[in-house]
């Protein structure tokens, strides 16, 4: 099993929790976690990632398609069977149309073929107007977790050097700069 990321996964992380600046662990996390077979993404993903103008399109990019997986023959049955579920639902018309033209179809699908665990901030709604992704999860039987839980079940850490070498970089005046320092 892998980890199939959503785009809310990588676009949050660059903007709230795992900037690259402060916490490029995480990042380094992914690519080792992908080397190993852990983790990876579906194209329409990088498409959405790819439509910004950001360090996470540049990040992108440098993964290429290793990375971001194009839809295979073998996922038709998998996207039939989303479409299939999708639509016996009571969801708004234009609720289905709109999963259907979305990463998140080809996301939910793909982890159905791979039996792979999908990963995303979203949470499960029960609206006809918006399809979420726990929600097709759930009622196909696929893994839907969150970063947190994907972190946590594979025991990444993002801890600071042993002998405090990451404090010593730190910016003049930030919380562990030189001049955040006490003398006693």
């Amino acid at each position: 099993m892998a980890y199939l990321l959503d785009a809310n996964v990588l676009i949050a992380a660059k903007n709230l929790h795992y900037g690259f600046d402060f916490c490029p662990g995480f990042w380094d996390w992914i690519v080792v976690g992908h080397a190993r077979g852990l983790v990876r993404s579906i194209d329409k993903v990088g498409d959405e990632i790819g439509a910004s103008d950001d360090e996470l399109r540049e990040w992108a990019k440098q993964r290429g398609p290793e990375f971001f997986v194009l839809p295979q023959a073998a996922d038709l049955p998998s996207l039939e069977r989303v479409s299939e579920w999708v639509r016996e639902q009571s969801y708004d018309p234009a609720a289905i149309n709109s999963f259907l033209q979305a990463a998140d179809y080809y996301l939910v699908g793909q982890a159905l073929t791979g039996g792979h665990a999908v990963v995303t901030h979203e949470v499960p709604a029960d609206t006809p107007r918006r399809i979420k992704i726990p929600n097709v999860c759930i009622g196909l039987g696929v893994k839907c977790v969150t970063p947190f839980a994907m972190l946590r079940a594979e025991r990444a850490r993002f801890v600071l050097d042993s002998n405090g070498a990451d404090a010593q970089k730190a910016a003049p005046g930030s919380l562990f700069g030189p001049a955040s320092r006490r003398s006693s």
